[in-house]
């Protein structure tokens, strides 16, 4: 059994100390910042004192449509997978979006990534038909 904790402003230390969650170390700047946005949220989930996982979600606002819930990163630590860590974290993170009047969550995930669909179905997600992403990499053009 997993505890989830929300964290906030003044939480740096706590993500930088589960760093190898992450895909890459956290930038202390980027950190302080994403965790000082009220619209930007970090769950992380511990297994004791040790954080085993972590979801981010990004609430973005519409004029015609409201806000919604962009689930932007689930991680959960090898030893930990396939204990409901990453099912607990997602289902949090809609948990959260309720409570913020949001209407609505979702992800992107590759086609191919079975653990994380499965993770998704878990906690409540449905598939939609086959969409395409397309996108930019600003740090080249």
């Amino acid at each position: 059994m997993v505890t989830i904790r929300r964290l906030g402003p003044g939480d740096a230390a706590v993500v930088m100390a589960a760093a190898e969650l992450f895909d890459s170390p956290p930038l202390p700047d980027a950190t302080a910042r994403f965790l000082a946005e009220r619209g930007h949220h970090l769950l992380m989930a511990f297994d004791g004192e040790t954080a085993v996982g972590f979801v981010s979600g990004v609430e973005t606002t519409h004029p015609d449509k409201g806000t919604e819930l962009v689930l932007y990163e689930l991680a959960v630590a090898p030893a930990a997978r396939g204990a409901g860590a990453g099912r607990a974290l997602t289902e949090a993170l809609a948990a959260l979006g309720r409570e913020r009047g949001c209407y609505g969550m979702w992800v992107l995930t590759d086609e191919d990534n079975a653990a994380a669909r499965r993770t998704y179905a878990a906690a409540g997600g449905r598939e939609t038909k086959r969409q395409v992403m397309v996108e930019w990499d600003l740090r080249t053009t």
